[in-house]
């Protein structure tokens, strides 16, 4: 098997958000084992994708990992890939998403041997988000043939999902008893005493913050990690802009209206708001044009679904025009930073809240 990445140095100074890695295999640097906190919620998935990285294709093939969004199942992937790229074997990781899109290219392109040596010659081949390949027949024929070919030729595959191969509707059964033949591992929201862990791995050394601050914050923020580091990342910004200490009473002005309701409005309920807000249009929102006009709001609404609808960063895609997944995702990171430092978008996204309200 040859490697297909370039040199992990390269994928950090590419240009671009650096969970995209455009170009290489599009592993996160910050995604390692090393900055995985390690919990009762998740600890027997962080013992098999240590396991799986240590012995690929021979620990647990395929490793299937399951639970809510923001719970650590993609870092675990990406500190899979790390180990395994740092030792010269080829690392595939995609979302099921892209897996799709790529898929269809190359049969409009005829370029369907080369989609098929991409994947098939891995020695590791990771897909985010399996669940959305049901229901797409051509897609599930290929990685039916895709996933025998690399288990087959002793290579490792792991999957992550929102739910259990059981509970994934219109799978076809034959991929489903591949995908439990080898180890299905939950990822659980973290108990208290792992997000006050969490968010000192976050603060790193960087910066003292008092426990009963960390605290305050783990009390609040039950739902996932992704959302617990922008509440930290608030708090700090808030600190800083008002040049006051840290404290409790700090947190809890920094933090009040993101732990108060959030909408219970849906997807096109939360679209409609964006593009009245701004003054554009739904198809605007989700065409091609990529003016400031329009970014401006679609990234917005990409933020606002993902943080408020709860969608997953596929669903988001898909919604505003059928755009990949890691856009998405550096998108919701910036909008999420400038809320988090008070920037413009801090009272876009409360406006758009309040017109939801």
């Amino acid at each position: 098997r040859t490697g297909f990445a370039p040199p992990l140095r390269e994928l950090e100074t590419r240009d671009g958000p650096p969970s995209v890695g455009r170009g290489g295999t599009g592993l996160n640097a910050r995604y390692t084992f090393e900055r995985f906190v390690v919990g009762s919620a998740n600890r027997l998935a962080h013992a098999a994708s240590q396991a799986v990285a240590d012995e690929l294709g021979h620990a647990y093939n395929p490793l299937f990992l399951y639970g809510g969004v923001g719970l650590g199942k993609t870092h675990l992937l990406h500190a899979i890939g790390h180990l395994v790229f740092e030792r010269g074997q080829s690392v595939v990781y995609v979302s099921s998403e892209t897996f799709t899109n790529e898929l269809i290219e190359s049969i409009r392109e005829r370029r369907t041997d080369d989609f098929r040596a991409r994947y098939r010659r891995a020695d590791l081949l990771m897909i985010d988000d399996i669940q959305f390949i049901a229901s797409k027949e051509r897609t599930q024929e290929e990685f039916f043939h895709t996933f025998n070919a690399i288990h087959e030729g002793g290579g490792q595959i792991v999957l992550t999902s929102d739910r259990t191969p059981k509970a994934i509707p219109t799978l076809e059964d034959r991929l489903r008893s591949r995908f439990e033949m080898g180890l299905i591992a939950d990822v659980q929201a973290p108990d208290l005493e792992t997000r006050i862990a969490i968010l000192r791995s976050k603060l790193n050394g960087r910066v003292e913050a008092p426990s009963e601050v960390l605290e305050f914050i783990a009390h609040k923020v039950q739902s996932n990690i992704r959302e617990l580091e922008g509440s930290l990342n608030r708090v700090m910004a808030y600190a800083k802009l008002h040049q006051q200490a840290l404290s409790v009473e700090l947190a809890a002005r920094a933090l009040e209206d993101l732990v108060a309701p959030r909408t219970s409005q849906g997807p096109e309920s939360i679209l409609q708001a964006v593009g009245r807000y701004y003054g554009v249009d739904l198809a605007a929102l989700r065409g091609k044009a990529r003016n400031r006009k329009i970014v401006a709001p679609r990234h917005l609404a990409m933020y606002l679904l993902r943080e408020d609808a709860r969608l997953s960063l596929p669903r988001i895609g898909a919604l505003l025009g059928g755009r990949d997944h890691t856009s998405v995702l550096h998108a919701c990171e910036k909008i999420g930073t400038e809320v988090a430092r008070q920037g413009p978008a801090h009272n876009d996204a409360r406006a758009v809240r309040e017109m939801l309200r």
